[in-house]
């Protein structure tokens, strides 16, 4: 073998040599690149997941306080009308009172109404021409013993029950519907007690 064979054959087996590590050397880099590549896509993925389900998460908890929020608001409005029906029932229910049991009701709410001074007592056409014979003496009695006077007006009020209570320019509607409204979150507490029990 020649000189120039051998420096050939050198040459020759330096370039495999060198194109063996540059293969060895780009697949090692395309493994690290395919290994990191891998790792990001499981990290991507892994925190899409999570999000996902935290997403998830929250959207069922929102849906399921928006239902209950939603249950509560029936609820309460179906307790408000059944209270509301139970006050109307109420209201019919003592106005429908035999004349002694209504007089005597309605005389004791006037005896928490009436004051000092000169006063004038309304009632309904229908109560006025059934008020008891010695209704107007015990409305005096009451009346004297605030320090005052009450007259019942011959001209009937445009109210359906209880009555109208005036002092000069101040008037106070004493009809059974207004006073469950001033009376009313007392009036409710009862009722709902009586109607669910709290």
């Amino acid at each position: 073998m020649s000189g120039i064979d051998s420096i050939l054959e050198i040459i020759e087996s330096q370039q495999k040599m060198t194109e063996n590590n540059i293969i060895h050397s780009a697949e090692e880099k395309a493994r690290a690149i395919e290994t990191d590549g891998d790792s990001k896509a499981e990290n991507a993925y892994n925190e899409y997941m999570k999000k996902a389900l935290q997403k998830a998460e929250n959207d069922y908890r929102n849906a399921c306080n928006s239902v209950r929020a939603e249950n509560r608001r029936k609820l309460l409005k179906c307790r408000v009308e059944m209270i509301e029906t139970a006050t109307s029932k109420v209201i019919d229910r003592l106005s429908g009172l035999p004349d002694g049991e209504y007089f005597e009701m309605i005389f004791r709410l006037a005896g928490r109404k009436i004051q000092k001074g000169d006063g004038k007592i309304y009632f309904s056409g229908k109560d006025l021409v059934r008020l008891p014979a010695d209704f107007s003496e015990q409305l005096s009695a009451l009346a004297t013993g605030a320090g005052g006077t009450v007259e019942i007006s011959a001209t009937p009020a445009d109210i359906e029950n209880g009555f109208i209570l005036e002092y000069g320019l101040i008037s106070e509607n004493c009809t059974l519907g207004a006073i469950l409204e001033s009376e009313k979150d007392s009036v409710r507490d009862i009722l709902a007690k009586e109607l669910f029990g709290r």
